[in-house]
This record gives C-alpha cells, structure tokens and sequence, in this order.
C-alpha cells in the first residue's frame, strides 16, 4: 500500500502500527526465510503473492500472537485474509512453517473460525495452504481453552462454495483434518499427510517414524485422498488458479481439437483396450482439461474441461483397467465427483464404455452393493444436465448408472461402435440358450454354437438396431461429438440463482 508523502512526523500511535504491520513481513524476517529456504519451501507471503491478483491481498489478523506468555510469532502463524484470483473475490488461509511449524493455536484457531465464518457469510471460495503440525502443545497452558469451532465451521462450507487444499511439505492432526474436508486436495510429490505426527505415533505405537514414514504423497494418490500431484509449489498453484476457474462460469471458447481423430479412438477389435483421455481430449477445449484423483478408482477417470469455454464434468469408463468394469474404488471416485459438479451447477459428460459392475467374491468384499448405489443415487439426485455418449459397451448395471436412459439424460448419444446389452452378450447367450447348448456334446461343437449365437445377438444390438428401437437420441459421427454438445449447452438454461446450499458433498 502507497503511503502519502508528508514532512508532519506520524504520531507515535501509528508509528507503532506501522512498524508493527512491518515487522510480520519476509523482509524483516531473514531467519525465518532462511529456514523455509533450507526446506526448499517458499514462505506463506510468497505464496500468497505467487497465488493472488497483484496487490488485491487484504490481511486479516495480522497482528496476531500467541496466548502463552513469553511466546512470539507472526500473525501467530496464520497468514489470512480477503483477495482476488483471476478477478473473483475468495478467502485464503495460509499457514506459516517458520512459526512453530505452522501448528495450530488457541489464538489462529480463532482467526481460521472468522475466516471459515467469513467465507460462509459472504459465500466465497476458500483456498488453504496446509503446511504444519497441527495443534501446539504449548497452548495446552491456556487457561479456559475449550474445543475450537473451527473444524466444524468449515464443515458447513460443503457444497456452499469451492475448498481448495494445498499441500506444500507437511500437514498432521488438524492440518490434516481441515484437508480432509477440503473439496480437491492439491500436494506436491515429497509431501507427507497423516492424521497424527510422529510424537503421538510413537506414544500411540510405540515406533519411531519420520513424517515422511507416517504418510507420504505415493500412500494418498494410491487412497484417492490426493486429487493433484504436482511437482512444486509454483505447479500447486497454478493447478488451484486452474481448478477455481471451472466455478467462474464461461470464458471466451477454447481451441477447438481435432475431432476427426475420434473415429479411430476406439479399436475396430472389440476386446482391444484404448485411452478414454484419448475421448476427452478429442471434445474438450485444448488444454483445458484438469484430472482429479487419477491413481485412484483407475476404472474411471474424472475430469473438469471447458468446451467452448463452458465448465463441464467429465465421468468417463476406462477400458485401459478392469476393462471399464466398475470397482468400489471407481463407485466412490465418481459418486463423489457427481456431487461436486451438482453442488456448483457444473454440467456432467458421461462417456460410456463399461462391461458391467466388477463382479467376483473379492469385490463383494469392498462393499460394492453399496459403493456402485452411491454412483446411481448420485446421478439420479443430480439436477445438473447430463449429457451421455456411448462409445462402446454398455452393459448392464454399469451403464444404469453411467447416465442411461431411465436417468433422463439431456440427451444420450452412440457412437457407430456402441454395444448393448442387459448383460455381457457372452454370459446371455449361457443363460438363454442353456437348453440347446447342453444338448452338443463336442466341445468344440458346443463353443462354435456359442460363437454363432453371441454374434446373431450382437448383431440386434449394434448402435443402429439399438437407435431403432429408440433407446438412444441418435447414433453419430464421433468427430461431430463436440459439436453436437455445444449445441446442447446452448439450450440449456442457466441455473436458478439461489443463495443456499444447494448439496452436502460427501468427504472423499
């Protein structure tokens, strides 16, 4: 902020102020950048700096420290406040490692409730920068220190507005809470979550761990907590400024991609595996696309895309794992994208490509009666418009629940090489036919008339012979897939305005 010029000495008071507004500030803090620089951490202003429009940082609590006597730090390490990313407004939390490594305290828990409090009041997006060792221990020598509300306030910003996490080093206990609750949990590689720190492991277990031990990136991308893995903090930020962009509505259209490259996508030899990404990138504007949770739930991959500059959700089977089949992990992965894209009114592009729901002993295990439900109830809840594409199988209950007829898709398109069937054609043709096919005794006999019958129901539920019978809006060219949907985005009316929550999303 521009001081004015004056040759009037400032009054003591503000004086006082001003030196005190200084002395929070990286330049009147080399130790503690030094520090960060040992870590090979950026400092929570760089941040901050890094992260935000120029100059539109408004601090809140800055003067902040710690309740223990005797104790100094920072803005009591939390550095918060109002500012604008890509010109909308939002509320940042910013933990600072360099102040008793970043722990949460009885005076910045009350900052972080008035912050959470804000971002409810005024409906704002909020971005955290988790960076700490959750509660300090010294403020158990607060007197009348309670619960903070803080966990429980942010709670309350499920579905209300967009929670970004970011993961830059190390976040435990309530750092690791809060980013839990968070909506995408961004985290570079070398960064490490666990819900408790290495004194309360050992207590606890009795084994000395470092914290990299307790809960490095690999263990959270492999358990679907970690959305984004990125190499540093400057790539942390630039996939947060990304990712909020998809809740500011629509921007001038993208680059339009090569839609011609679509009729080859998909291979002319049914049981050859291909790359749904492949189907994405071919409709969505080029470089638009953001992958959440990619080595979770690998038999689906969701993605937030812009085509023609309008935000949509992707769910899309992956024939490259599992064949497409849907698994627990796949169930939880989508149900709980579905619901991010219902709470903030951002349209669905399901791509259809599955053999079924997984089946076997071992996936009855995962629970999958109930995880698979979580997709249906998810996409029948939904009130965004959905849009489906067949693009090859659709099989059973795992196209029920990708956005098939009986879910009144906005419209629901195949392609040429779209497949249909109650079931998996090969097991039909057991169950029809078991009669005649008991009655061939040679083997070789038998299997040649399971051929012949597994072709003939193919062939009435080619894309065509489906079209016929009217369960699909149309059969057609996969390179005219991206502009049949912008021409249904066009029709669509835009959401009610409203001024309440208007869904929970589930923690996932």
């Amino acid at each position: 902020m521009t001081k004015p010029k004056s040759d009037k000495p400032l009054r003591p008071d503000l004086q006082q102020v001003l030196e005190s507004r200084a002395a929070i500030l990286d330049d009147a803090r080399p130790k503690a950048v030094a520090q960060q620089r040992k870590r090979g951490r950026w400092t929570a202003r760089e941040g901050i700096a890094a992260l935000v429009d120029q100059d539109s940082f408004v601090e809140y609590g800055g003067l902040a420290r710690p309740a223990v006597s005797g104790m100094t730090g920072a803005a009591d390490g939390v550095v918060m406040g109002t500012a604008q990313i890509d010109g909308r407004p939002v509320d940042l939390l910013i933990y600072d490692y360099t102040v008793y490594a970043g722990t949460q305290s009885a005076i910045n828990h009350m900052k972080t409730t008035r912050m959470f409090e804000h971002a409810e009041r005024h409906r704002l997006p909020v971005v955290c920068w988790l960076d700490g060792g959750g509660a300090r221990p010294h403020d158990m020598k607060v007197e009348g220190r309670g619960a903070t509300p803080t966990f429980v306030v942010f709670a309350r910003l499920s579905g209300l507005v967009p929670t970004v996490g970011i993961l830059p080093g190390r976040a435990f206990a309530g750092h690791a809470n809060l980013a839990g609750m968070c909506d995408v949990l961004i985290a570079t590689k070398d960064s490490t979550l666990g819900m408790a720190g290495p004194p309360l492991v050992e207590a606890a277990l009795g084994v000395k761990l470092t914290p990299e031990e307790i809960g490095p990136a690999s263990v959270h991308v492999a358990s679907g907590v970690i959305d984004v893995l990125v190499e540093d903090e400057a790539e942390a930020i630039a996939v947060t400024r990304k990712y909020l962009g998809y809740f500011g509505g629509a921007t001038a259209p993208g680059a339009a991609p090569d839609g011609t490259a679509l009729r080859d996508v998909v291979p002319d030899n049914p049981r050859r595996a291909y790359n749904v990404r492949k189907v994405i990138d071919g409709i969505a504007d080029v470089g638009s696309a953001l992958e959440l949770k990619a080595g979770f739930g690998r038999a689906v991959v969701t993605s937030l895309v812009r085509i023609a500059g309008r935000p949509v959700g992707v769910v899309a089977n992956q024939p490259m794992f599992l064949a497409g089949a849907i698994d627990s992990p796949a169930s939880d992965k989508a149900a709980h994208f579905i619901q991010l894209c219902d709470a903030f009114d951002i349209p669905i592009l399901s791509l259809c490509d599955t053999p079924g729901l997984m089946v076997g002993p071992d996936v009855e295990r995962t629970g999958l009666v109930r995880k698979s439900a979580r997709v249906l109830t998810a996409f029948a809840n939904a009130t965004v418009p959905v849009m489906t594409v067949v693009l090859r199988k659709a099989y059973g209950l795992g196209y029920y629940v990708m956005g098939s007829q009986p879910l009144n898709p906005a419209i629901l398109l195949a392609w040429p090489t779209a497949e249909y069937g109650g079931m998996g054609l090969e097991g039909a043709v057991n169950i029809i036919y078991k009669a005649e096919l008991d009655a061939v005794a040679d083997a070789e006999e038998r299997a040649a008339l399971h051929k012949r019958l597994t072709d003939a129901l193919k062939r009435s539920n080619t894309a065509i012979e489906v079209a016929a019978r009217y369960h699909y809006d149309d059969v057609i060219d996969p390179a005219d897939t991206r502009d049949i949907l912008i021409k249904t985005l066009a029709t669509l009316p835009p959401p009610t305005p409203r001024t309440t929550r208007k869904r929970l999303i589930e923690p996932f």
